[in-house]
């Protein structure tokens, strides 16, 4: 009999979040609060905005540790060689080869909408709109450098000392990880691009793959779902109150002790949530368990051009704006990803995903 690692509550976990993060972005390019890569707010102050704040600082974090547990799970059941074989393709494939089939569409409605194409030479357009049309794919390319980085530390730690020396984490060592994670957010931030935040985020996803992948582990943060979720409500709206107006995507944010303490207490509600009320499937979460990552990689071309068009050429109330923007984009990236998907040159390029 083969061994099944699935755990159905981190499938609905992530797919979810894949969700939200189609959502943010449609507020993200509405923002006014000075982040930058947006297409223009409606006012100087928008309550809506408050959106921004309460998720920004966890959901990707969020995306990390769950895959930092899910290479926990895969390397159970595969060799080192087969793993990296299949990050590559599904990861590094896709966020740079895919740049240049697909991500080059991004990066030339981003030239179009903020202008400076004409002062481009016409030769020079295409290298430029696919290099700057990454977009959301950030997420991918760290990930597979994550990915080999944590392959060496396996080989210098062949007997997974690690990992056990976290085989009795109690609740309150749970808790004080926000500190490390802390640490963490003040160190290898790239400078202009602020998604590129390596020291956060890779120690969200060794997080994940040597203690919240213990099943003691998890089974101890389901125990205190309930209170971890008023905690990370209360203080998610504590949050939200103190940064409002300010650009929360500059170093100020980000390294405060506060976003950490916030999105660490986010993560451990959203986990202990998960695990006690989304072990489940069903045939739709099925679906979005194995689309969810190619709805990812091409939804922000949808996004881009749905928020563009809706706000320059219709004239709508602003939040009959905002949930047409948000409708088309959750309708349209699966469209998109299916025809990708069926198209064999383009679901290898673009998805990472083997001709059949």
């Amino acid at each position: 009999m083969g061994i099944n690692m699935r755990r159905n509550y981190l499938d609905n976990i992530r797919w979810i979040t894949v969700i939200l993060v189609l959502v943010y972005h449609v507020f993200y390019l509405f923002n006014g609060v000075g982040v930058l890569g947006g297409i223009g707010a409606f006012s100087a102050v928008q309550y809506q905005d408050t959106f921004l704040y309460f998720v920004y600082p966890w959901f990707m974090v969020l995306l990390f540790v769950i895959a930092g547990m899910s290479t926990r799970y895969a390397l159970k059941i595969r060799t080192n060689r087969q793993f990296l074989k299949e990050r590559t393709r599904k990861l590094l494939v896709p966020s740079t080869l895919g740049l240049a089939a697909f991500q080059w569409i991004v990066g030339g409605l981003y030239m179009r909408i903020n202008g400076g194409m004409e002062a481009i030479p016409v030769f020079l357009r295409y290298p430029i709109m696919a290099l700057s049309g990454t977009g959301p794919l950030w997420f991918i390319q760290m990930l597979w450098l994550f990915s080999i980085v944590l392959l060496l530390i396996q080989i210098i730690d062949k007997k997974d000392r690690l990992y056990r020396l976290f085989e009795k984490c109690n609740t309150l060592m749970l808790l004080l990880l926000f500190l490390p994670i802390w640490g963490a957010s003040q160190i290898l931030n790239a400078p202009v691009i602020t998604t590129y935040r390596f020291g956060i985020y890779f120690i969200a996803f060794l997080f994940g793959y040597f203690i919240i992948s213990q099943d003691s582990v998890i089974e101890r943060i389901e125990k205190i779902h309930i209170p971890m979720l008023f905690a990370a409500i209360i203080i998610g709206t504590l949050y939200t109150w103190y940064f409002f107006g300010t650009n929360y995507s500059e170093a100020a944010c980000l390294k405060h002790i506060f976003t950490s303490l916030y999105l660490w207490i986010a993560v451990l509600a959203i986990l202990g949530c998960g695990k006690a009320w989304l072990d489940k499937t069903s045939a739709f979460a099925g679906y979005m368990t194995k689309a969810s990552f190619g709805i990812y990689i091409v939804h922000y071309s949808v996004t881009l051009l749905t928020c563009y068009l809706l706000k320059t050429y219709l004239t709508l109330p602003i939040p009959i704006l905002y949930l047409a923007a948000i409708v088309t984009v959750l309708l349209l990236s699966p469209v998109l990803y299916e025809i990708i998907r069926h198209i064999p040159c383009l679901r290898f390029l673009v998805l990472g995903v083997k001709s059949r």
